[in-house]
């Protein structure tokens, strides 16, 4: 009876949680909808795949390709997708849902990282998020490999260039992970238990412990009136938001259906089977690996030789060292953001990014060191289809992997201090009507009507009282008054 009371209690502080209503919190959305998605779908493509790199012969309906030779696990895709009855959607609908749930993924932890939102109390959140992005860009890639075909062959020879190029252990680890020379006869099955088991288990563990994390911390929210540190504004979960929830999910999985039925996607069998003695040609990574990519074909071709051992440093700074660093730094920096500011206070107020020139910055910088690198990634291509030297564009790659980031750095601290000079200004001059009158004297003036409290809300929230007085200089940025221990 108590453990029913109990119950009842917890499910009816659930209903009454408020959610903040900002669109931005989609994206989180989106994310754990996706997932679901391949949840769903994934177990049933393990009815008929075959996880074994033993040889058959292929008998099956698509005709370029009976006879031939082939692993049994690119034959089980071939089955998949043309013998068995909604196959392929189902192939296509779970490789579109990974797609997604990775952009869902990245666009959700940029909004956390512009608006603040993973300072104290909710850095275990951020962690786990760190931890989760990294864990689905691995279950992703495995996926991948899975298939058998020659592009996800291609994939294959590449990881296990990159796993040869760790000092020391690389050629040990290339041999437990391949069960001897490549490319062995185990690699799909070992990828397969990691893809359908290991990861999945822990990402399950993980993103439960994200929804709990965040229904005990309540969401931040986004700045405004009568929105402070101590309450949160928004709409109750039952009915509001279950029914929002249920209709975003419906709605994400109607546009999966759509795109996998009308936008094809890993068309395994225009490959053929892998060989290694072949590559395909004018191949790349998803685009959640394009900065991997354009950064092992940015990386000049240099290599250590010691004690008759060769240091691959093209191939490890940027496949090892590179993402290594970047999800390093990614889980530390609210700690040493921290560190930096002397800011212990907790945030329960989401802040703009437009208050935090320097972060905002460092930010962009960041997307910008990304994007240069992801379109490195293609630059066979853009050299094909620009009709310019191959060479030429890695050389300018490697000049703007470096200018890039800085600039898109200090426009972004330069466009954010514009921002609050405007925003101060309408405060205390009031917002522009596109009203021009003329006076006595002959002149003429622009009238303006006041901010309104919604505008001084917003501005002043979180970091600035209500109400207290602002002073911003040329080339300051907002004063903030010294932080107290809430």
């Amino acid at each position: 009876m108590r453990e029913r009371i109990s119950g009842a209690r917890l499910a009816r502080s659930f209903l009454r949680t408020v959610f903040p209503d900002h669109w931005s919190f989609l994206l989180g959305e989106i994310a754990a909808y996706t997932f679901v998605i391949l949840l769903v779908t994934g177990p049933l493509l393990m009815l008929w795949f075959q996880p074994s790199m033993t040889e058959v012969v292929y008998h099956g309906s698509y005709l370029p390709l009976r006879g031939v030779r082939m692993s049994q696990a690119y034959a089980s895709t071939l089955h998949i997708s043309f013998d068995v009855r909604g196959g392929l959607l189902i192939r296509q609908i779970h490789h579109w849902a990974s797609d997604v749930f990775l952009a869902a993924i990245m666009a959700h932890m940029i909004r956390v990282f512009f608006h603040g939102a993973y300072r104290r109390p909710r850095r275990g959140n951020w962690l786990i998020g760190v931890t989760l992005f990294a864990l689905a860009i691995a279950e992703a890639l495995f996926g991948n490999y899975l298939p058998g075909d020659l592009l996800s062959g291609t994939g294959v020879r590449v990881m296990d260039g990159i796993v040869l190029s760790v000092p020391v252990v690389g050629t040990y680890l290339a041999s437990f992970l391949f069960g001897g020379p490549y490319p062995g006869h185990e690699i799909i099955e070992r990828l397969y238990v990691l893809h359908v088991l290991v990861i999945p288990a822990l990402m399950l563990a993980l993103v439960a412990a994200h929804l709990l994390l965040t229904f005990w911390q309540k969401h931040t929210q986004t700045p405004g009136k009568g929105r402070t540190n101590a309450n949160v504004a928004g709409r109750p979960a039952y009915p509001y938001f279950m029914l929002r929830a249920g209709a975003m999910f419906f709605f994400t999985f109607a546009v999966l259906v759509l795109l996998a039925t009308f936008a094809q996607i890993n068309p395994v069998w225009l490959d053929g089977p892998y060989s290694p003695a072949s590559a395909s040609a004018g191949s790349g990574p998803e685009f959640y690996l394009g900065m991997i990519e354009g950064a092992i074909r940015a990386m000049p071709n240099w290599h250590w030789s010691v004690s008759g051992h060769t240091f691959a440093v093209s191939v490890f700074v940027p496949a090892v060292l590179g993402p290594g660093l970047f999800f390093t730094a990614a889980a530390a920096w609210p700690f040493l953001e921290q560190w930096y500011t002397g800011d212990r206070a907790l945030h329960h107020l989401a802040g703009r990014p437009r208050d935090a020139p320097a972060r905002t910055g460092i930010g962009m910088a960041v997307v910008t060191f990304y994007g240069i690198l992801w379109a490195e990634g293609a630059d066979d291509i853009i050299a094909n289809y620009l009709h310019i030297s191959l060479e030429l564009i890695t050389e300018i790659a490697r000049y703007a992997v470096f200018a890039g980031p800085v600039l898109a750095y200090l426009v972004t601290n330069r466009i954010c201090l514009g921002l609050q000079r405007r925003d101060l200004r309408v405060l205390k001059h009031g917002a522009e009507t596109g009203i021009i009158r003329q006076l006595p004297s002959g002149g003429y003036v622009a009238e303006t009507r006041p901010a309104g409290a919604d505008a001084g809300a917003v501005t002043s929230a979180d970091d600035l009282q209500p109400g207290e007085p602002v002073g911003l200089e040329r080339g300051q940025q907002l004063a903030v008054p010294e932080r107290r221990a809430r």
